[in-house]
């Protein structure tokens, strides 16, 4: 956690906060985990992705309205090859604290504190922009609830109407191998579309063609914000974080007896819990019992970020523990951070081979398994950025240094989102293809 300067300034924000609208609806959030609850069945699949961390220089509504179709093209690819339900889950609206393995950085002799995310200090490298400055969560709150508006706006204002599915493509990628693609599926659907419309199914009759269910979700790190945001639900009279509708505990913060872990285990939202390389079988069952002792269905997302290098020896055991146990909990694979690595010139950045191996091996563990790969979780956007190598485009380590832009991790862009997009529904159609043959043998 930061370290403020002046603590009564701290408080002081905290208690505005608490006079201030909830950002979401404790309704919504147990609607997500009615969702959730059918992922964890094996009836639905996650797709969890945006910026790996929101910053107040790029709030812009052409970039949240970019992130939020790549994202909505990415479902409808991965329903079409799942032929179920996709969960739409944003990192966005929230996102800005980030954890830090050290406390300081220093750069040619100079010492300051580590940057945390733009809603706890700045990303310049000054003594002013490093202190943090508790009216930062002010802004960040203002920020979140904006762009809560315009999502609201977008996905239930016609917006995501499914006869909108061709004007989704961003300009820069109509002409690439996903772009091209894309396009080819836009006119299946599309003639799928006429077709139903002749039968006499609208979107005026079918609300679901009109729009679709949006849901918020961000790292539960920063807990001063996430408890000042805290509420009694009048319906239900339980806790609610409405900062967000789902929160996910890190993989540096699981600590049993740890402050983020108490908070998390308190609120009624959805909940996602990280689980690294480093994460024991034993660690993982008593973290999943004190997150949902009642054993709920759709109330806790195991997302795995375990590695290329290391996903086949670690995930089995964790499945086959969690299977032992009989606890029901939704898998998500995050192919991001355990794939980050440093290019020639010291940038950051993550391979697109490594994260897609790492995607399949989630998905085969999980067959040879017989449980449910349930979702996936990237750190993506909708901008032309070249942070992450390679892909159909091919970014090279010289051309990261082009259009890098994130504030803190490399993130796909929308041509390697939909690409990857592609890849996950081809293995989704062959397995229910397989699955379909089996119970007709059978």
């Amino acid at each position: 956690m930061p370290e403020y300067p002046d603590p009564a300034a701290l408080a002081e924000i905290e208690a505005r906060l608490k006079t201030h609208p909830p950002l979401v609806f404790a309704g919504e959030a147990r609607a997500l985990t009615s969702a959730l609850a059918q992922v964890a069945e094996g009836k639905a699949f996650l797709l969890q992705g945006g910026d790996c961390a929101e910053s107040f220089a790029e709030f812009h509504p052409d970039n949240i309205r970019d992130t939020f179709r790549v994202l909505l093209q990415m479902a409808i690819i991965l329903t079409f090859g799942a032929a179920m339900p996709v969960v739409k889950l944003g990192r966005i609206a929230g996102q800005f604290a980030k954890p830090r393995t050290e406390e300081r950085e220093t750069r040619h002799g100079l010492t300051l504190p580590s940057y945390r995310g733009d809603n706890v200090n700045g990303i310049d490298f000054t003594q002013e922009s490093r202190t943090p400055n508790p009216n930062r969560l002010m802004q960040a709150y203002a920020q979140s609830a904006a762009t809560l508006n315009l999502i609201r706006a977008f996905a239930s204002g016609g917006y995501a109407d499914l006869h909108n599915v061709h004007r989704w493509t961003l300009g820069f990628i109509a002409g690439s191998p996903a772009g091209l693609r894309y396009k080819a599926l836009a006119e299946r659907i599309s003639e799928t579309l006429d077709f139903m419309e002749a039968c006499g199914l609208t979107p005026e009759a079918i609300p679901q063609l009109r729009g679709t269910a949006f849901y918020t979700s961000h790292e539960a790190l920063f807990l001063n914000y996430e408890q000042a945001l805290t509420r009694i639900d009048s319906t239900s009279g339980d806790w609610y974080d409405t900062s967000a509708h789902f929160l996910w505990i890190g993989d540096r913060t699981r600590q049993l007896d740890g402050a983020h872990v108490e908070f998390c285990r308190g609120i009624q939202n959805p909940i996602g819990l990280k689980c690294g390389p480093s994460l024991t079988v034993d660690e993982l069952l008593r973290l999943a019992n004190t997150l949902n002792p009642e054993n709920k269905a759709g109330r806790l997302t195991l997302i795995c970020r375990l590695g290329a290098d290391t996903v086949a020896d670690r995930l089995p055991r964790l499945i086959q523990a969690i299977s032992r146990q009989g606890a029901i909990v939704c898998w998500s694979c995050d192919p991001m951070h355990g794939n980050t690595i440093k290019s020639q010139a010291g940038i950051k950045t993550r391979p697109f081979d490594r994260i897609l191996k790492e995607v399949k091996e989630f998905f085969e563990i999980h067959r040879a398994e017989g449980t449910h790969a349930g979702g996936v979780h990237f750190e993506m956007t909708g901008q032309n950025v070249t942070e992450c190598l390679g892909g159909a485009q091919a970014i090279s380590e010289e051309d990261l240094t082009d259009r890098y832009h994130t504030h803190c991790d490399p993130r796909l862009n929308a041509s390697q989102s939909l690409e990857l997009a592609f890849l996950i529904a081809e293995g989704l159609r062959a397995e229910r293809m397989k699955d379909q043959r089996s119970a007709a043998s059978g």
